[in-house]
């Protein structure tokens, strides 16, 4: 079968659990660690963005698919542990230093992947003016008295015409 046909299998998954968390609110689902076999990882895979930069082990995107089959083992006899977290300090105005934390691209995978499960459960307790960070919709975010309104998808980023940048400062 052709990843095209298994991401809308993917996605039909999806709809089915969204569907079921919409219907049944007081539902509890108890695991759907199941669902994340390697077609699903897969998907998982070719969403997360691909021009990271590596964690520790300087593991890329491009050296990885070939281990989607050993991590799923890993997660099904729940072996996996998340790596460590590579710290790097970036230069800030006024000669400041901001740490960030740069997750080996596997971590990424797994972390895709639980969220779109959990996506799909938590989807619908959202209403339509709550954006957040949350795929395919607009955010806005503030830093000291200035503000930028963009969009985590890309797909919507790329529909954008610019950026709206506000300051509150005179």
């Amino acid at each position: 079968m052709k990843d095209t046909q298994k991401s809308q299998l993917i996605s039909t998954d999806l709809r089915q659990i969204a569907a079921q968390a919409k219907q049944q609110p007081a539902r509890v689902f108890t695991s759907l660690a199941h669902r994340m076999d390697v077609d699903f990882l897969t998907e998982a895979y070719h969403r997360v963005r691909k021009g990271g930069a590596a964690g520790l082990s300087g593991v890329t995107s491009k050296h990885y698919k070939r281990n989607l089959t050993e991590l799923h083992q890993r997660l099904k006899n729940q072996t996996y542990v998340a790596p460590k977290i590579k710290r790097v300090w970036i230069d800030k105005d006024g000669g400041k230093k901001r740490p960030i934390g740069i997750t080996e691209f596997e971590d990424k995978i797994v972390q895709k992947a639980v969220a779109m499960l959990l996506g799909a459960v938590y989807e619908q307790d959202f209403y339509d003016y709550s954006h957040g960070f949350r795929e395919g919709h607009f955010f806005i975010v503030r830093f000291a008295d200035d503000f930028i309104i963009g969009s985590q998808n890309e797909d919507d980023a790329r529909k954008i015409m610019g950026v709206i940048w506000v300051s509150t400062k005179k």
